[in-house]
Formats: C-alpha cells, structure tokens, sequence
C-alpha cells in the first residue's frame, strides 16, 4: 500500500513485518510442488462445511481433529495474501480440508489501519461468513486500496485528527469499504457496531501480537502446520509440498 493513514490510539508497529516474501524464498519455492495425481471424487463428509470461531481467535474450516492442522497468518490488505488465496485455496479445500485430513485456520495480522476496519467488519459477521468474506475482499482488493490509495494527502492529514472511531467511519467510507459490504447484506447500523466493538478490535491485536512474538511470523502470509512455522513457505506451491509431507 502507497499510504499509511496514522491511528495514534492503535499500537501496531508496522516496520515489525512486511507483506510478501524475499526474493530467494521465491526461487526455493515456486517449482516445488508437482500436480497431483488424479483420484477417485471424494464422497464422504465434507469438511469444508464445519466452520468455527477457535479459542486464539481464528476462523476455522474443516475437521476440528484433523491429524494435519494448517494455520495461515495473512492480511486483507496483502497482495501476496490475495495471490495466495487466489490460487490455492480451492486446491487447499478440494483435496485436503474437504476429506477431513486437513482443518485451515485464518488468523487476522493486520499491517495497517485499512486493514484493521476491513478485518473488523470481516470478523463480526461470524465463522459462517467469514471465509467469504475474506475471499471476496481479496477479489476487490486492487479497487478499494485502490480508491483509498487515490485519497490526496490533505484529506488523510484531516482524519487522522479524528477520534479513532470516527478515524474508522470515515476509512470505510473512503475506501468504498462501506458499499462493500452493505452490497453484501451488512447494515449500516450492523457496519457501526463493528466498527466500535472495542473488545473485537483487541482481539485483533492480541491475534498480531501472538503471531509476531509467540509464532515469529516475519511476513504476510505465513503459515504453521502443526504447530511449527514453515519458513520460506509463502504460497500455494510450497505449502502444498509441505501438506503433502504431513498427509497419508
């Protein structure tokens, strides 16, 4: 993103990681995962429709006992993180959540204050919606950081002065952030509530600082399978070398 919009009440310290992966992580990964080989359809329980909300306050799909569990730390604002979704999660629900092998859990690491009103919006309509969500602000991601990104500096320098909520109300205004999510059946009353749910908001910092300081997340996405990050592992063709690893 091209600007940063100031929120002195949140405390995110955004130099401590960055969107995206270094070049080298690139090389090491890119080519690493061969394509499957072709199965018989799977007709057993789908997985993928078992959602819940988890006690370090991710969303998860799929089976809660799965022997393999895969935790990706990602922003909505993260480039990086679209491509990955883009990309790999209908590989990632087809042929591993879905069959109960493999459960994905979402953890919010929001970079910056657009992030934040995105992810809090997001996260208050429930696990039931929230893979959706995520999904299709991925798919519009270019045009709402976009039309934030177009703001002139004047109009940012103005509501920076704001108190944080209203800094809030008027980012998913500016972003069209606001006609997202009402397109979507989110009220204006129901935007507002999230948006001044403070015990949401420290949720999401309390899911940042776990990820940064307890699971050394050093960019956006990151993964865990099982616990253990996996570092260099920042898309869709490493991990699934690394899923392919783990599931039998």
């Amino acid at each position: 993103m091209k600007k940063v919009l100031p929120v002195a009440a949140i405390t995110i310290a955004l130099a401590l990681t960055a969107c995206g992966k270094k070049e080298s992580d690139s090389a090491t990964t890119s080519n690493a995962a061969a394509p499957a080989a072709p199965s018989a359809p799977y007709t057993g329980k789908d997985w993928t429709e078992t959602l819940a909300k988890t006690p370090e306050g991710g969303f998860r799909m799929g089976n809660p006992d799965a022997p393999v569990k895969l935790v990706e730390y990602a922003s909505i604002t993260c480039p990086h993180c679209r491509d990955f979704t883009k990309n790999g999660s209908g590989p990632l629900k087809d042929t591993y959540v879905k069959t109960g092998k493999v459960s994905w859990e979402y953890r919010n690491f929001v970079l910056n204050p657009l992030d934040v009103v995105a992810t809090l919006v997001a996260r208050c309509q429930g696990a039931d919606t929230f893979f959706p969500f995520v999904e299709q602000l991925y798919v519009t991601q270019e045009q709402w950081v976009g039309k934030f990104n177009s703001v002139d500096e004047k109009t940012l320098q103005s509501v920076g002065k704001l108190p944080q909520q209203e800094q809030f109300t008027q980012l998913v205004e500016l972003s069209g952030l606001k006609d997202f999510f009402k397109s979507r059946g989110v009220t204006d009353d129901r935007i507002k509530a999230c948006l001044t749910d403070k015990a949401a908001l420290d949720e999401l910092l309390k899911i940042r600082d776990r990820g940064a300081n307890e699971d050394k997340v050093d960019g956006t996405p990151n993964f865990l399978i099982n616990g253990e990050r996996q570092e260099g592992v920042y898309d869709w063709a490493g991990l699934e070398t690394k899923l392919r690893e783990k599931v039998r």
